[in-house]
């Protein structure tokens, strides 16, 4: 992500920091927080965590790029002479690059992140549109953005930044030519989304929904719905708030001052509504509906619940003054991104789902849902391999014999679990009386034999579960053992 025209200028201005070392007019073109990962022309930004003070690798992160550092930990330039002299050891080149790079002292080097994210964002005048959610948070920002494509150059979120560190350096990669940028605002613990709120001042917020992730940290649904609409902070007075009107929490939500609140989803009191919805071979298909105004919207990636993301592009585009025609035309043309619900058919004519990017309750009997409107070839099977879903607190278990509940109605031929909690899967799926056999995996590796064994032609298998439980590991040994169609 390269940024406009700054330089160390810019830095200490924005941070009321000091330059203890080299010199204002240092140019600075992007940030990183990896002191081993440069683009040129970086500030890098040493983050005190838990276990690691990256103020360990000011010179390596120069070493290796890095034009300026801000530093809470050195407060005068004798003090930065010793940190280099200690730091570079033996090494002269790299002496050479940390004595000619601008060091700069902060208070708090996460807190001077965030200082300089705002004062990019106060430079700027382009609209932003933020988004907030329990899940599919970036599938709605991808969908967003493409119906925003129709009308405006947007800018949005790339990849996962959506963090205390991670939106400031998205605001500050905002280029010049940008007319309209979307957002991912991500929050896990409470007072976090105040802070990012105030960095990014959207002027418009789309809310997902309000699900059981970060549970753990926040206690319930209510506490996570009053954190998350703290997004309105900073706000424009004037700004709007586009909620999924499906959810309980989100359609009576009154929103702040004078803001507006437009609803999104199947719903009768939806502002944008979808009706007439049906799945064609997994592909949603809908017509959208505002006012007097009437698409027929056609999906290209999978699931019913891709409706909700569609209809809140279609709402964000319109508010925007792009016609729901137009907005419609580039939605069609949204297929997608990896570990997230991507479709494809191996050799053999072997079908595979694969979600194993995240899970939650919600995004794993989507999922199912799409498995089961699939039609085999033959003989073929409707395969689940199904994984641990992480940080749904004490109540996991429960959640996970829920998902169990739910596949015994739906047409599901195998089940294959991965994890202690999945576990929990079998068993909601055994209490159900249900005649669908259950295969219990400890490791990968087993999920991995058990395809080996037993896929077989015309099989359809699904993929969903925690990214930290490594599916899409098992997804990629099953494209090289059997190699995709045409390639």
């Amino acid at each position: 992500m390269s940024m406009d025209g700054f330089t160390c200028r810019d830095l200490v201005l924005a941070t009321g920091g000091t330059l203890l070392w080299g010199t204002e007019d240092t140019p600075i073109r992007h940030i990183s927080l990896d002191s081993r990962k440069m683009e040129g022309d970086d500030l890098f930004v040493p983050i005190i965590g838990e276990n690691v003070d990256a103020h360990g690798f000011l010179c390596q992160a120069i070493g290796n790029g890095a034009a300026a550092v801000f530093t809470s930990r050195h407060r005068q330039p004798e003090e930065v002479r010793a940190a280099i002299l200690k730091q570079c050891g033996d090494d002269i080149s790299r002496m050479e690059a940390a004595m000619s790079a601008a060091w700069i002292g902060v208070e708090d080097t996460k807190r001077a992140l965030q200082d300089f994210g705002i004062y990019c964002r106060s430079r700027q005048k382009l609209p932003l549109v933020g988004i907030t959610g329990s899940v599919g948070k970036t599938t709605t920002r991808e969908m967003i953005a493409s119906a925003l494509s129709a009308g405006f150059t947007v800018y949005k979120t790339p990849g996962n930044s959506n963090s205390q560190v991670g939106v400031p350096i998205t605001i500050a990669a905002i280029p010049k030519q940008a007319r309209i940028g979307v957002i991912e605002l991500g929050m896990s613990e409470p007072g976090e989304m105040t802070k990012i709120a105030r960095i990014a001042r959207v002027d418009c917020a789309v809310m997902t929904n309000i699900g059981v992730a970060h549970i753990e940290q926040l206690g319930s649904q209510d506490n996570i719905l009053k954190e998350k609409l703290h997004i309105q902070d900073g706000m424009a007075e004037d700004g709007s708030l586009i909620l999924n009107g499906d959810d309980r929490l989100l359609k009576s939500v009154i929103p702040m001052g004078n803001r507006r609140k437009i609803l999104y989803g199947l719903a009768e009191d939806c502002q944008y509504r979808g009706k007439d919805l049906h799945l064609v071979n997994g592909y949603p298909v809908f017509t959208a509906v505002h006012g007097n105004e009437r698409v027929t919207v056609r999906l290209r990636v999978m699931g019913s619940h891709m409706v909700s993301n569609a209809l809140a592009a279609l709402a964000v585009a319109h508010e925007y003054g792009i016609p729901m025609e137009a907005a419609a035309a580039k939605l069609e043309e949204f297929e997608g991104f990896k570990g997230r619900q991507q479709i494809f058919t191996l050799k053999g004519g072997i079908t595979v789902i694969d979600d194993s990017y995240n899970a939650s309750p919600v995004s794993m009997k989507a999922g199912l849902e799409v498995l089961g409107s699939m039609e085999p070839d033959g003989k073929g099977r409707k395969i689940a391999i199904l994984a641990d879903m992480k940080e749904l607190g004490q109540d996991a278990p429960r959640f996970h014999r829920e998902i169990g509940a739910y596949i015994a109605g739906h047409p599901v031929d195998q089940v294959v679990l991965l994890g202690g909690l999945a576990a929990e899967i079998g068993y909601g799926l055994g209490g159900s009386a249900s005649p669908v056999p259950v295969v219990f995996c400890e490791e990968l590796e087993q999920v991995g034999q058990w395809l080996y064994e037993n896929l077989r032609q015309g099989d359809c298998v699904l993929f969903k579960g925690s990214n930290s439980m490594k599916l899409s590991q098992a997804v990629r040994h099953l494209e090289e053992w059997k190699g995709r169609e045409g390639s």
